[in-house]
C-alpha cells in the first residue's frame, strides 16, 4: 500500500480524470508529498515514463497542473526545496521547460488567484 495522498496517487498513475476530480474537490495544487509538489512529481513521473519505456516524452500532467494553477516558480517546502521550473531543466525535460517558459511569459505576477 503507498502513502501517497490520492492526489499524488493520481499523478503517479498520470489518472488525470481522477486529479481533475480530486482537485475539483477541493484538492491542494501545491500539496506535497515527500518534498514534492504535484507538479514537480508529474515532472518526475514523466521523465521516468520516457527513461524507463523509451516512449516519447509527454507533458499532459504538466499541462494540466499548469492550467488548474500550480506555480512553477514555487519551491517546495518538505526537503529538496527547488522549484518545478527548476527541476524541469535540470532533468532535461524539455517539453515540460518550454512549456513553462510560455506558463512564466504569460504569468509574469504569478497564477491566476494567487
Amino acid at each position: 500500500m503507498t502513502d501517497m495522498s490520492p492526489a499524488h496517487l493520481a499523478v503517479e498513475l498520470s489518472d488525470l480524470d481522477a486529479l481533475r476530480e480530486l482537485l475539483d474537490a477541493g484538492a491542494d495544487i501545491h500539496e506535497e508529498h515527500h518534498g514534492l509538489t504535484l507538479l514537480h512529481h508529474a515532472i518526475d513521473v514523466e521523465i521516468d515514463g520516457h527513461n524507463q519505456s523509451g516512449d516519447p516524452l509527454h507533458v499532459d500532467t504538466t499541462a494540466y497542473l499548469l492550467a488548474r494553477g500550480a506555480d512553477p516558480r514555487r519551491r517546495s517546502e518538505g526537503g529538496r526545496g527547488v522549484t518545478a521550473e527548476h527541476m524541469a531543466f535540470v532533468r532535461r525535460h524539455w517539453l515540460a521547460t518550454s512549456l513553462i517558459e510560455q506558463w512564466l511569459r504569460s504569468h509574469p505576477e504569478g497564477p491566476i488567484g494567487a
